[in-house]
């Protein structure tokens, strides 16, 4: 036991904001790798032999998934961190680890009850969810959310004990959690799918059905994880609510405007796949996984680098350090949009090999797409850190009211473009797209308004000469589409299309890299540190 402790205190050591963040970033990239290989291996089995069931078991995860959005997930993340840091930096450990139990135990609550009513209620919100499916897809859909809907209540529990280490800076099993999670459903596919025996009794017959269980194995995974790295932390839980707790009273004040904000992204998603069930075969998955490709980048940039910066802009302003907040959010805003513009860009040029990667076989519905959400992935990769600028100050009222405002757009779009324009899918993502624009749009305004002098010259010209760098790099990664174009004979095998997408994307953000530093911009620096350090040592040795 004193080993194992050990072994979590070392893994729990404090992290600068940049290791902390190329944490993040890196084990955002393992888990994508797994979440593709796990898309990968339902759309082998299932994308062409059992349509319906992908569709019906990507309308499964919406409800269970929007009840977690809406009363845990960034909400909880993102009201609870500024508190508990603030009773922490004030020396009142007593404090923070009883706002710490009690927001554990409601959440549990409240969670559970909304799994029991996803059970209870699973066939009349299938259909509400998705009108357009046939009776076997529908029947297949009510059966699989029963099985997920206890996903709130183990990510609940999950996330605030996450939400703990991530205030404390401690990343490590906050980042391991959904690696484990992917590696539970990928169980799922290989082995619940063909059946579940248990000597000689045939407890389960298998099917798409296996996937949900490994959905949840994966949950319980996760949960063990998290809750291993709580070791030597200092967390005290009892089971009670501390509810005269002034901050545990701070954070339920802070929680329904952002809770509200979150189950407003996930509204959009319910719009989406009522449309999308109306249309043909394959549509809802086809339109899911282009959402899960463009977020790849979104969860690797925005996500991970405002994520590891959030606890050191809650310190600064805990501090009364405006002056450093503003600093070091702007160098934060710089390096975000650095990275997303370019990877945007070749999102958009290699496209056909990102979708390969998740469905062998190729879907040219899923790479148009794809091609139109683009313009989202810069959006809500500079979405992240913007909002939370807001959230460090623990303001989620104006986020939520630019979300109202963004969201409603997004709907009306998404309903004008698909039935009267009749664009099908694609008024789907020009909708996405066109929406997160003008959030950030709407967040950059105000963000001048209230911190003046963040989003200065200096900044624009940056920004300018990025778009530049972007606009030659958008001309080299064109050259090499063209020069190695993925042919039909390649698309059976990852090895053969995953060279090609690397020297496309290593020669791209060389080119990238080269103008950066031509154009004198201070974010390549650091790359072409490492790269001379590597380069150096290599001929020393």
């Amino acid at each position: 036991m004193g080993r194992v402790q050990s072994v979590v205190a070392r893994a729990n050591r404090k992290l600068t904001v940049r290791f902390a963040a190329i944490l993040i970033a890196s084990s955002s990239l393992v888990s994508m790798l797994f979440g593709f290989l796990r898309e990968r291996l339902l759309n082998s089995y299932y994308y062409d032999s059992y349509p319906v069931g992908l569709d019906a078991y990507t309308a499964a995860f919406l409800l269970p998934d929007f009840m977690y959005f809406i009363l845990v997930s960034g909400a909880l993340s993102v009201t609870f961190i500024p508190v508990f840091n603030q009773r922490l930096a004030g020396g009142n450990k007593k404090s923070a680890w009883e706002l710490s139990t009690s927001m554990v135990n409601l959440m549990a609550i409240l969670t559970l009850c909304a799994s029991i009513l996803i059970i209870v209620f699973a066939e009349p919100l299938a259909y509400l969810l998705a009108p357009g499916f046939s009776e076997a897809g529908h029947a297949l859909t009510v059966s699989m959310m029963r099985v997920i809907a206890v996903n709130p209540f183990l990510f609940a529990v999950a996330t605030v004990i996450a939400s703990i280490q991530q205030a404390l800076s401690k990343f490590t099993f906050y980042v391991l959690a959904p690696i484990i999670y992917n590696i539970g459903i990928i169980i799922g596919i290989l082995f619940f799918t063909g059946g579940i025996n248990i000597f000689g009794w045939q407890v389960f017959e298998g099917g798409i059905m296996g996937v949900a269980l490994g959905v949840v194995l994966g949950s319980i995974m996760q949960l063990v994880v998290s809750s291993v790295g709580l070791m030597g932390l200092g967390f005290d839980y009892r089971f009670k609510i501390h509810w005269k707790n002034k901050g545990f009273r701070k954070v339920l004040s802070l929680l329904p405007a952002r809770s509200l904000d979150q189950g407003m992204d996930y509204v959009v998603s319910i719009v989406e796949t009522n449309l999308a069930s109306r249309m043909a075969e394959k549509t809802v998955r086809a339109y899911n996984q282009a959402m899960t490709l463009q977020m790849a980048p979104i969860n690797l940039i925005g996500v991970a680098i405002s994520t590891a910066a959030f606890p050191k802009m809650t310190e600064r302003l805990a501090e009364g350090r405006l002056d450093l907040f503003r600093s070091e959010l702007q160098t934060v805003l710089r390096f975000i949009i650095w990275l997303s513009l370019p990877v945007a860009i070749i999102t958009f040029f290699t496209r056909g090999y990102l979708v390969n990667f998740i469905n062998p076989r190729g879907d040219a519905l899923m790479a148009g797409l794809l091609g139109a959400l683009v313009l989202a992935i810069l959006c809500r990769s500079v979405y992240y850190i913007a909002a939370r600028t807001f959230y460090a100050q623990q303001d989620t009222k104006t986020p939520l009211y630019i979300s109202f405002f963004s969201i409603g757009l997004n709907i009306l779009l998404a309903i004008w473009f698909t039935m009267a324009l009749n664009m099908g899918a694609y008024g789907l993502a020009w909708a996405q797209s066109i929406m997160a624009a003008v959030e950030v749009f709407t967040l950059f305004v105000i963000m001048v308004r209230r911190f003046p002098g963040l989003l200065n010259a200096d900044f624009w010209n940056a920004v300018w000469r990025m778009a530049s760098a972007t606009g030659f790099m958008a001309i080299v990664s064109y050259a090499m589409v063209l020069l190695m174009p993925l042919q039909a004979g390649d698309q059976s095998s990852f090895y053969f299309t995953f060279p090609k997408f690397a020297l496309i994307v290593s020669v791209s953000f060389a080119a990238y890299i080269a103008l950066s530093r031509l154009l004198k911009l201070e974010e390549a620096e650091p790359i072409m540190k490492q790269v001379r350090r590597a380069f150096t040592g290599g001929v020393r040795g």
